[in-house]
């Protein structure tokens, strides 16, 4: 490790520690909670009443969550690990050790979990005519198909590299999925022979549907299998004869390296780093459990991997994200979701100016159950206003193809001032991320650079508009990012308004990420972090505390992704003693402990996992019977409170603030989706009682806003 990987991961220590709070029986490990909720989207996996190829597609979201919990949460646990001698000026509280022993423990359960379960929904989609085929079972007619399929489309994307000459190891992709051949020699047999190929997922699907049987079965083959049916055409002219072909996978560490060189910009910086990851250490190796040990040994000494750098057994095949991405097989639609068609939003009906609108009420947008189009909208009637003078955004990740960076660079031909923050340090968004702000400079659009060490994660739109002569500001603050691509499977929501308060606070944030003095703002209205979101919070949990103790209605329902910061837990453990009644809805982690005597015994907390992803961030505190409402992109952690840039927005219309509360009040009620969170029984369900209506939330919420729709249609 460099002088300057170990400054950096001294650095991460420093502001990691207070992550993995001392085992206590009120704090759960933030690593082991994340693990519960991957086990929740794996229990979707393995329920029944779920569509079979949805099914599937949980198995993949388990998979590809592991491998990202790895890259990122693993790597740092393993860094303290290696670093313990050389950080004695930073006190620690945990053991990093223990702490991987119980994730290393408990990751080998979900494991066999996720093997069973594949094996379970392929069992059950061998009963509806698809069958998973494997390079022995082919007929030959299916075989002369996979040749013919392998000389098309697959061959030209194979590199085999021998293994007694190969010596680059940061060569091989993070990742990936790759082929150990052992290949045997007509002219020496007995010789050790490895190759390696890389499974060219990223230009081939994973999956080759053969044609359809006469039978009207349907056979589907791992793009691993195509190759191992076809390696005697790549390597039987250098003279093999015998070929058996094994699966490994590695995991790299993926955190940032910044190099301190005050010589290059904070652009450069990042993207050395982005190129350092390539090296970044083995913090996972998972093989075929059939591979032979003496070859396993002779990778192991290749690759300079070590025992210690968590080596798991898997089965013959990994990788399971690519289920994601399973082929969507003709007759196989009663075997996904029913459709939910997007629904317009009445408040913006064809031909009438989304600004007019905003002007006179706050409009908010529910994703995915309404489209994201209203957005991209929006700043297509911006750009064409002439009446706009200037278009401010903030872009945390965008989609691939993105439609917001098409509008925004179509405001700036048409003479708009366009200013956009692009965070470059949005993990694995990086490179992407500074590919959209070098299109958008050469298209004329200032772009502000991002901060070292204070990624900008709200989600504020803003646009300035000459009326009368006089600047009026219409904005956007969001749950989740402007992402066309991800709100179709997000849930979120985007509160649109022309409040004055609102909007000049949202441009002073503006202002901040633009003038970079960062001397502490006056925010009265937005909370914004990391100048007060953490005391704002507290001062509302202690508000409802006094109420308590006077008597007077308290409590609090609090919705988001984490629930993390040890500080808010202590006190919300408070407000249960007082007799605060907390409900909450968490997605992800969450280190509070619900339902211990005396101390959380008011606190419910439920995990919902459904069709799409919980993302949304809203907030209700009673305030004796006068409730108020936030949204916004804070999750409670420590990172979000203190290292992050983000925008909590009060709802302020009554409108709005009622379909809060029933969306809400929908999601509590979930007695299908929804899991108990607990230390001792982690995702325990919720019990129907006989007689009551079974509620799932998503679908539930989805019939509401229908309704609103119709009301509102019929209104009008």
């Amino acid at each position: 490790m460099s002088s300057n990987q170990l400054n950096e991961s001294k650095k991460l220590l420093k502001k990691s520690s207070k992550d993995f709070p001392k085992h206590h029986t009120l704090y759960l490990n933030r690593e082991l909670s994340w693990l519960n909720f991957n086990e929740r989207v794996l229990l979707e996996a393995d329920d029944p009443a779920a569509p079979l190829l949805e099914r599937l597609n949980f198995l993949g979201i388990f998979s590809n969550n592991m491998d990202e919990f790895y890259r990122v949460r693993v790597a740092l646990l393993k860094r303290l690990v290696n670093l313990q001698d050389d950080v004695r000026d930073v006190n620690l509280d945990f053991d990093p050790s223990k702490i991987l022993r119980a994730i290393h423990k408990r990751v080998a359960v979900q494991r066999h979990k996720a093997d069973d379960i594949y094996e379970k929904i392929s069992n059950e989609l061998a009963k509806e005519n698809i069958f998973f085929v494997d390079e022995n079972k082919l007929t030959e007619e299916q075989g002369f198909f996979v040749r013919q399929y392998f000389k098309e489309m697959v061959r030209q994307f194979l590199f085999p590299i021998m293994l007694d000459r190969f010596r680059n190891f940061s060569n091989l992709h993070d990742n990936s999925i790759y082929l150990v051949i052992d290949l045997t020699h007509k002219d020496n047999p007995s010789s050790e022979n490895l190759a390696l190929i890389e499974i060219p997922t990223d230009h081939v699907s994973r999956f080759f549907v053969l044609p359809t049987s006469s039978d009207k079965k349907q056979y589907v083959m791992f793009l691993d299998d195509v190759i191992r049916y076809c390696l005697a055409d790549i390597f039987s002219v250098f003279g093999f004869i015998g070929f058996k072909a094994y699966t490994i996978k590695f995991t790299r560490d993926a955190e940032l390296d910044l190099d301190n060189d005050v010589s290059k910009s904070f652009l450069e910086a990042v993207s050395d780093g982005i190129k350092q990851r390539k090296y970044g250490d083995t913090v996972r190796f998972v093989y075929d459990e059939k591979l032979p040990r003496k070859i396993l040994t002779t990778i192991l000494k290749k690759f300079g991997i070590k025992k210690r750098d968590s080596l798991e057994k898997g089965g013959r095949y990994h990788n399971s994200k690519d289920f994601m991405h399973f082929p969507r097989i003709l007759g196989t639609k009663k075997m996904q979701y029913d459709p939910m068609p997007q629904l317009d939003v009445s408040d913006f009906p064809p031909g009438v100016s989304m600004l007019d609108v905003i002007r006179k009420k706050d409009v908010i947008l529910h994703y995915p159950y309404q489209p994201f189009r209203y957005i991209i909208e929006l700043l297509r009637e911006a750009s064409i206003d002439p009446a706009v003078r200037t278009i401010k955004m903030t872009i945390y990740r965008a989609a691939k193809h993105s439609a917001v960076v098409n509008a925004l660079i179509n405001a700036a031909r048409n003479g708009k001032e366009v200013i956009v923050f692009v965070e470059f340090q949005a993990r694995f968004d990086e490179a992407a991320n500074i590919s959209w702000a070098a299109r958008m400079q050469d298209e004329g659009i200032r772009v502000l650079p991002s901060i070292p060490g204070m990624k900008v994660h709200c989600k504020i739109l803003l646009i300035r508009r000459k009326e009368s002569n006089v600047n009026v500001y219409y904005t956007a603050v969001g749950t989740g990012n402007p992402n066309e691509n991800t709100t179709r499977i997000y849930c979120d929501e985007h509160l649109l308004t022309a409040d004055k308060e609102i909007t000049s606070e949202v441009n002073k944030v503006f202002h901040l990420l633009d003038d970079r003095k960062y001397q502490l703002p006056d925010f009265k209205h937005i909370i914004v972090s990391p100048f007060g979101t953490r005391n704002f919070f507290l001062k509302r949990i202690d508000r409802e505390i006094k109420n308590a103790k006077k008597g007077k209605p308290a409590w609090m329902i609090v919705k988001m992704n984490n629930l993390v910061d040890k500080r808010i837990v202590h006190r919300l453990y408070e407000a249960s003693e007082a007799g605060v009644r907390i409900n909450m809805i968490i997605r992800g982690i969450c280190t509070l402990i619900p339902g211990i005597p005396k101390i959380s015994e008011n606190i419910r907390a439920v995990r919902i996992v459904d069709r799409f992803l919980e993302h949304s961030r809203i907030l209700v505190f009673c305030n004796d019977d006068k409730p108020e409402y936030f949204i916004g992109s804070s999750d409670w952690m420590e990172r979000n409170l203190d290292h992050r840039f983000e925008v909590v927005t009060p709802v302020r219309d009554p409108a709005i603030q009622k379909q809060l509360w029933d969306i809400l009040q929908i999601q509590l009620m979930d007695n299908i989706k929804a899991r108990f969170i607990s230390s001792e029984h982690p995702n325990e369900r919720i019990t129907v009682k006989k007689g009551n209506k079974k509620i799932q939330a998503q679908v539930e919420i989805y019939h509401y806003l229908q309704q609103l729709q119709k009301n509102e249609t019929e209104k009008s």
